[in-house]
């Protein structure tokens, strides 16, 4: 199996290092990744920019992992796709992240973007993210569970373009309760400012790293985490209102 592995905490994040070590137990594992930290970049790619590009090796410096992007996590699947990788991969998968991408944060994640962007061109892909509390992260145990879920979703040979979200729970909090499919929460997350003036008296903000979902919904990828479950949501691109696609259709529109 070829499996392209990228994320969006950079090539040299602990967490895509794990993920490695487990997935390759699986098939031949080529990291496309990016340079430098991306987190919360979402789906944006590179245009004004070159896409600077160089060869990563095991600490080892023989034994080659793949290519570091000066990009977006999009970027590194566009240029893993069209340019980089001989023949297609088999499956992409996305992370291990550093903090669960669940409910709306999956809008804004990286990790999850280039997972889309995987499926954009016809690909299986898997987002993976390892849930933390108090930023105490556990990612080779979080990677074998990763691994144990992406063996099962490839068994089951899902169509092309499949898209799927995993999330590993605090590992610290007790034993995997299990498995669950569960839908994304969409309850928006309180999200808080830090105002500070700087010594010229300019007033700024830092974005507070603490996110809460207050109220989230019953049985959805938020509320399955907290009990402690893995969580798999399947995804889609397609963000048409199907619902009221035939209300609008059936409108007098008027040209001025």
């Amino acid at each position: 199996m070829q499996i392209l592995l990228t994320n969006d905490d950079g090539i040299y994040a602990p967490g895509l290092r794990a993920l490695r070590h487990e997935l390759l137990k699986l098939g031949t594992v080529t990291v496309v990744a990016p340079a430098t930290e991306q987190s919360a970049a979402g789906h944006s790619v590179t245009l004004l920019n070159p896409l600077l590009v160089s060869e990563v090796f095991e600490d080892d410096g023989k034994t080659f992992i793949g290519w570091a992007v000066e990009g977006r996590p999009a970027d590194c699947v566009k240029l893993a796709l069209l340019e980089l990788l001989p023949d297609p991969p088999d499956v992409i998968i996305s992370g291990m992240n550093a903090g669960s991408n669940a409910g709306i944060n999956v809008i804004y994640s990286g990790t999850v973007a280039a997972a889309v962007e995987g499926a954009f061109f016809h690909r299986t892909a898997i987002a993976v993210s390892l849930e933390y509390d108090k930023k105490i992260y556990d990612y080779a145990a979080g990677a074998r569970h990763a691994r144990v879920v992406i063996e099962q979703i490839l068994a089951r040979k899902p169509g092309a373009g499949s898209l799927f979200n995993v999330n590993i729970p605090v590992l610290e909090r007790g034993p995997i309760r299990g498995v669950k499919v569960m839908p994304q929460n969409i309850t928006p997350y309180q999200e808080k400012f830090d105002r500070r003036v700087n010594p010229r008296g300019r007033t700024y903000f830092w974005s507070s790293p603490e996110f809460l979902c207050l109220s989230p919904h019953p049985d959805t990828d938020v509320t399955a985490l907290e009990e402690g479950y893995i969580t798999v949501t399947p995804l889609k691109f397609d963000l048409t209102d199907h619902d009221r696609l035939a209300e609008l259709q059936s409108w007098t529109w008027k040209v001025g």
